[in-house]
């Protein structure tokens, strides 16, 4: 596995997409930028950051680390980084109607064989960020896994009673 800071290097792409910002807001988006390209997700907060990938971000986007601080992490800025990030690799939101489609695809291709909710996450997030959707909350993510699988063991049953 890439050590953290391998993966926080700002990439020439991504250097047009932070220019416009500056001081907090600049190492702010840097950072979830870096931190979605490598999680196809954003970081449900400051825990999630070490302060070493901080420290890298921070001298690459020439903005002193302890500004991130200042950083608001509710608000009309951070949805708008994360719309422009979204964007700019290509995903979106989980709709309710993907969440349907996941727990049959689910269903269907993954929760006939496995019925360890930990795997059947696994394949959900792996099929998530190939479909570039990005992931919902894990609390919607166990419902989807819970409904995969009730609806496999349903088609199951179904399958022994027809017979």
């Amino acid at each position: 596995m890439k050590h953290p800071r391998c993966t926080s290097t700002i990439l020439d792409e991504e250097r047009d997409l932070i220019a416009g910002k500056r001081d907090a807001t600049r190492l702010g988006f840097a950072i979830l930028l870096k931190f979605y390209t490598q999680h196809g997700r954003f970081p449900r907060g400051r825990s999630e950051l070490p302060d070493d990938v901080v420290e890298h971000v921070a001298k690459q986007v020439r903005v002193p680390a302890s500004e991130f601080g200042f950083y608001e992490w509710s608000g009309s800025t951070i949805e708008y980084h994360r719309h422009q990030i979204r964007t700019h690799l290509g995903f979106r939101t989980c709709t309710t109607e993907d969440a349907m489609k996941l727990a049959v695809w689910l269903a269907e291709e993954v929760a006939h064989a496995e019925r360890r909710p930990e795997r059947i996450r696994e394949e959900l997030l792996k099929h998530l960020r190939e479909e570039r959707i990005e992931p919902p909350a894990p609390g919607r993510i166990s419902r989807i896994v819970a409904s995969a699988l009730h609806n496999a063991e349903v088609a199951w049953s179904a399958r022994i009673a027809s017979r």
